[in-house]
This record gives structure tokens, C-alpha cells and sequence, in this order.
């Protein structure tokens, strides 16, 4: 029982680390204080997952991975950071550039979206929202966006974007109508920080930026439902610098595999959740 109890205090101070981040301290940590309240965390809708390590791909360190998706056996990455902003279609395996662009030195890219024969790409304070042809790379013209840009998501109808709150907007991909927006808590507290985006099996995953977290979202309320902890994964893979965090997750509907990555890692991960 000494063990058990010291991996769940373990496991209690990663959440209340992960909580004092987003200003909603203690809301689960509570609920793991003892062996009697283990049992209420059983019953909490809220669910917790750690992982496990399927496969690991060669990543590009010097890359400032800003969004990242998976479509028809190729992955598309987004980069930021000005004069060095990119869109690339790369090779899963082995990480080779298939085909890419180049943003203007004037724009800081952010996530990215592949909608059909289309590829989006977000900049974060600019405005602009670049589309793409998605098998020729070409420009095709560009929307306007009245937030910051920073994750990019799409559920098979609206596109979602983060901008860094706790706010989800909803925007019609024909139109770029911003059609609606939902607030993402935790418990009743304001979850902020949200990052980059992927839409898997009905619910929004987030990265929440400078933390090993990734929030799993109900898109119709903004309630979290879900917490994946990636503690270590990080300590796995090499890192460019200070700026070298979590951020970075694509999904493979075909074969219902997850990948995720962070800004200047060198690798890229296949996980598996193991619920807690």
C-alpha cells in the first residue's frame, strides 16, 4: 500500500503542478489526497490518461513546430517564428521534406489544418489566415481573422481555432464566418494557454502551452473531459533550447493512431493512452 500511496501522491502532484499553471489549483488534487478519495476520483467524470511509447520518428530540431496534422499517410507541419515560418508535407518514417513553403519574413506561422484539397495556415498576431493548394503548395488566397491564431483544428464541418485563451471559435470554412465560440473549464475554472488543436472521435484535444498536458475537450459545452499526461516524454527526445516544449498532435483516422511532438524536437512520437 506504501507504493501504491506514493505513486498517487506522485500522480497528485503532477495535476496540482498542471492546475497551479492554469489558475485552477487543487480541483483534482483533492480528490487524490487519500486512499478513502480514491475512490471519489473513480467516480469523477473526468478522466486521466499517462502513455505508452508505439514508435518514434527522426523530427527536425531546428524546426519551431507551431501545428500538425496527418492526412492520406503524410504529415503536414506548420513552423513559426519570423524567417523561419513554414509549411511542409514530410515523410512520416523518416522525416524527408516532400514538398514545402516558405512564409514571408514579415509573418510568425501557427497551426495548420488540412480541409480537403486545402491546407490552412494560421499566423499568430497578423491576422491572416493563408490557404493552400494541398497537392501543389500553391497560394490560393488568404482570410481574415480577428483574433490571434494559434491552434487549428477541424471537426468535418467548421474549422476551431485557439487563440490562446480559453476561448474556442468556431468558423465556417466556405464563408470564414466566425459562426460561434466556447469557453473551455475545468471544474467551472477558465482553462487558458490552449495551443495547438486536433479534432479525434468527437472531442477537441489541446495542447496547453509551457505544460506537459493535453486537455481533451467537449466541442459542444468547452468542459474538459479528459487530462493526457506526457511527464518525461520531453526528457526522451533532443531539445533546441529553452523554447523546446510540448506542442504538436496528429491523428491517423485511417489507422487510429496518435502522433505528438514539441517545437525543436528532434523526435515525433506514436502514443498510446493508458488510463489511470
Amino acid at each position: 500500500m506504501g507504493r501504491e500511496h506514493s505513486r498517487i501522491k506522485e500522480g497528485c502532484n503532477r495535476v496540482r503542478s498542471f492546475l497551479n499553471k492554469l489558475g485552477v489549483a487543487g480541483c483534482l488534487a483533492l480528490l487524490l489526497a487519500s486512499s478513502a478519495e480514491v475512490a471519489l476520483a473513480a467516480e469523477s467524470p473526468l478522466k486521466r490518461y499517462g502513455y505508452r511509447i508505439v514508435n518514434s520518428y527522426p523530427a527536425d530540431i531546428t524546426a519551431f513546430t507551431q501545428g500538425l496534422a496527418f492526412r492520406d499517410g503524410a504529415l503536414y507541419r506548420g513552423t513559426g517564428k519570423r524567417g523561419a515560418s513554414r509549411l511542409s508535407k514530410l515523410v512520416l518514417e523518416s522525416g524527408e521534406v516532400e514538398q514545402e513553403v516558405e512564409l514571408s519574413r514579415l509573418y510568425f506561422g501557427e497551426g495548420i489544418e488540412v480541409v480537403g484539397d486545402r491546407v490552412f495556415q494560421l499566423t499568430w498576431q497578423s491576422n491572416i489566415i493563408f490557404e493552400y493548394d494541398k497537392n501543389t503548395f500553391e497560394s490560393v488566397t488568404s482570410h481574415f481573422n480577428p483574433t490571434e491564431g494559434w491552434g487549428l483544428a477541424f471537426d468535418g464541418e467548421r474549422l476551431i481555432l485557439s487563440d490562446g485563451s480559453a476561448t474556442l471559435h468556431f468558423i465556417d470554412p466556405e464563408t470564414f464566418a466566425f459562426e460561434a465560440r466556447v469557453d473551455v473549464t475545468l471544474n467551472g475554472q477558465a482553462v487558458g494557454n490552449l495551443n495547438e488543436l486536433e479534432y479525434i472521435d468527437g472531442e477537441v484535444w489541446a495542447n496547453v502551452w509551457q505544460t506537459d498536458f493535453i486537455v481533451r475537450i467537449d466541442p459542444a459545452n468547452g468542459e474538459v473531459v479528459a487530462v493526457v499526461d506526457l511527464s518525461g516524454l520531453a526528457e526522451r527526445t533532443g531539445r533546441g533550447g529553452a523554447e523546446a516544449v510540448l506542442n504538436g498532435i496528429a491523428y491517423d483516422a485511417e489507422q487510429d493512431r496518435v502522433f505528438v511532438t514539441g517545437k525543436y524536437w528532434s523526435s515525433l512520437y506514436e502514443i498510446e493512452l493508458i488510463e489511470r
